[in-house]
């Protein structure tokens, strides 16, 4: 099943293996363009049934890796043309990661203080410049708390995002509302201490990201969005909360009649809990549409979640960074290059070392 293709609606792709978004930092500077590296990484990865980018900042104030590519500028987009058109070219889809980090960042890299659901501050580090010059990771800042016209201009930023990337050529968007990162913060009561409509009540939690979704999904077609969520994984929070589970479940309700392209759960990164099987009967009962899921999988792992129908897509992450022919590995079950210490030291910034030099397997 997993090298079967798979259709719903307008949404279809040649196989169900994905390549999930990873921040590689590897952008043309100034401006973070997305280059000819990057069109050579994603194309040699383009077997993959859909690839799902890194994350692509929807502004600067939603920036909060350096070099990570944009999608809000003319150059940006035209940047972008290459990777669609590598990708395209060897048959495969690709969405983009629409990415506003909220309260993971830093004036030194967004240029202005990060913003949140809350005013509050966590322990929490993201890649951006050195005091002493180069690059590394460094202390997020407090953020300050949204005010209704930020959410409402978000939103719009989203949107334009999302036109911005059917211009660039893309077959839809991904809107990232996990790891802690913006639309996450104002669904978890430890950071969302709001006492307007997008706070306080569980509804009023999951209002911003499905209000996003809506407005995107008017724009460019629902068959066009997906969303990614994380209600198992605790990163970029202190501790796990009681009723994300709960919330998650609710917004994907409300989701359903949508019909977006899928719904992405990330799961098994940084700090996590594991993922109960009821958990997965109880998403299966209240969402009727197609599901992907990533997180530390082996092909075996992906085939038994695709046959007991808890998903129809398989993303994978890591072993696509040291395997640019992932699927002709698994499919003739030729062994991986592990992703190792080596590997994790070429994972952020650089050049092609560790990005476009991994070789594809030869017996």
């Amino acid at each position: 099943m997993l090298f079967d293709s798979f259709k719903s609606g307008n949404f279809a792709v040649d196989n169900r293996i994905a390549m999930a978004p990873m921040t590689r930092s590897r952008t043309s500077q100034p401006g973070d363009v997305p280059n000819d590296i990057m069109a050579t990484y994603y194309q040699q990865r383009a077997t993959a049934g859909l690839i799902v980018t890194e994350g692509a900042p929807i502004s600067a104030v939603g920036r909060g890796y350096s070099m990570t590519p944009g999608i809000y500028t003319k150059e940006h987009i035209e940047g972008w043309k290459k990777v669609t058109k590598a990708v395209h070219d060897k048959g495969s889809k690709i969405f983009i990661q629409l990415w506003h980090v909220g309260r993971r960042s830093h004036s030194s890299i967004s240029g202005a203080q990060p913003v949140s659901a809350s005013a509050i501050k966590v322990p929490d580090q993201v890649f951006g410049p050195l005091p002493e010059g180069g690059f590394g990771m460094i202390e997020t800042e407090a953020p300050r708390e949204m005010t209704l016209e930020d959410i409402q201009s978000t939103i719009a930023d989203f949107v334009q995002a999302a036109k911005n990337a059917v211009d660039a050529g893309f077959d839809g968007v991904e809107v990232h509302a996990a790891h802690g990162y913006l639309l996450d913060t104002f669904m978890r009561q430890e950071s969302n201490h709001r006492q307007d409509q997008y706070g306080g009540s569980q509804e009023n939690r999951m209002r911003f990201m499905l209000e996003t979704l809506q407005a995107i999904s008017d724009e460019i077609g629902s068959d066009k969005v997906a969303v990614r969520v994380s209600p198992h994984v605790i990163e970029g929070f202190t501790e796990e909360d009681p009723e994300i589970v709960d919330v998650t479940l609710k917004a994907l309700e409300k989701m359903a009649v949508m019909n977006l392209g899928y719904v992405h759960f990330s799961e098994r990164i940084s700090r996590y809990v594991e993922v109960p099987e009821s958990f997965r009967a109880q998403v299966r009962k209240v969402y009727p549409n197609p599901i992907m899921i990533a997180g530390k999988l082996t092909a075996d792992d992906a085939q038994d979640l695709i046959k007991k129908g808890y998903c129809d897509l398989a993303a994978f992450g890591t072993p696509y960074v040291t395997n640019p022919d992932l699927v002709e590995r698994f499919k003739n079950n030729w062994p991986l290059t592990e992703f190792d210490a080596d590997a994790r030291l070429t994972l952020y910034g650089g050049d092609e070392k560790g990005f476009i030099d991994y070789p594809a397997y030869s017996e």
